[in-house]
């Protein structure tokens, strides 16, 4: 019984030599075209065979194909953030030419509403020092006192104030969003100022799949710090 099994380790001792003998020497079948020209394989579909050449230029086909693919999937992203960047700075112009938080707090919203075409979103404020801003009546602001019980279905997220998207407990989000909370399917949170010491910026949409755990939150870290900027401004 041991003959069959040296014979197939032979097998594939000899197999894996020659493999590594072509790639050593890929001008091989150069100088051995007659060779090149009786070889064939079997077809990836059906019985029949094609010669080698036939067979490397499929793949190569298809290597070129999926490098299409995904040069198409990074052009559509890069115009993606290109979109993104510009919406930013809009928002920068914006914040920079408001004066006083009530300038500040319409220029976001605006933004917001006409940039990035949010209609969910709130600002959790634990700044207790501006009055211009606490006198502002609006569902996208909140005054909070900074230990408010109220926060207490955010302690996981001023302990470790990142960037977070995704789907959001019932409580934070009737909380967020009062009762719209129904129709938001997702949300992106960012804190805002050092440790999320100013609050946090909440974003939410219709869409369950629109903010995701796994995105990106590079841009929405911008956002948040121009935000934070206009916010120690005021």
């Amino acid at each position: 019984m041991s003959k069959p099994i040296a014979r197939e380790a032979d097998h594939s001792l000899n197999e894996d030599m020659l493999a590594d003998y072509l790639s050593r020497h890929p001008d091989f079948f150069e100088r051995h075209t007659g060779l090149l020209a009786r070889l064939h394989i079997p077809h990836e579909r059906g019985t029949q065979t094609v010669s080698l050449v036939e067979r490397q230029v499929h793949a190569l086909r298809e290597i070129n194909q999926r490098l299409e693919n995904k040069l198409r999937e990074f052009v559509a992203v890069a115009q993606e953030n290109d979109v993104l960047a510009d919406k930013i700075h809009r928002l920068s112009c914006r914040l920079i030419r408001s004066h006083g938080a009530t300038q500040f707090f319409s220029a976001l919203e605006t933004s917001l509403r006409e940039d990035f075409g949010v209609t969910h979103w709130i600002l959790l404020c634990l700044r207790n020092d501006i009055p211009e801003l606490s006198r502002i009546t609006t569902r996208h602001l909140r005054m909070v006192e900074p230990g408010s019980p109220d926060l207490k279905p955010f302690e996981t997220f001023f302990s470790s104030p990142k960037p977070r998207c995704g789907q959001i407990r019932d409580s934070q989000r009737e909380y967020l969003f009062g009762n719209d909370a129904q129709e938001v399917g997702s949300v992106a949170m960012v804190g805002l100022g050092p440790e999320a010491q100013y609050g946090l910026l909440a974003v939410g949409s219709n869409d369950v799949q629109r903010f995701q755990p796994t995105m990106s939150t590079e841009f929405l870290s911008r956002i948040g710090q121009l935000v934070s900027e206009a916010v120690d401004a005021l």
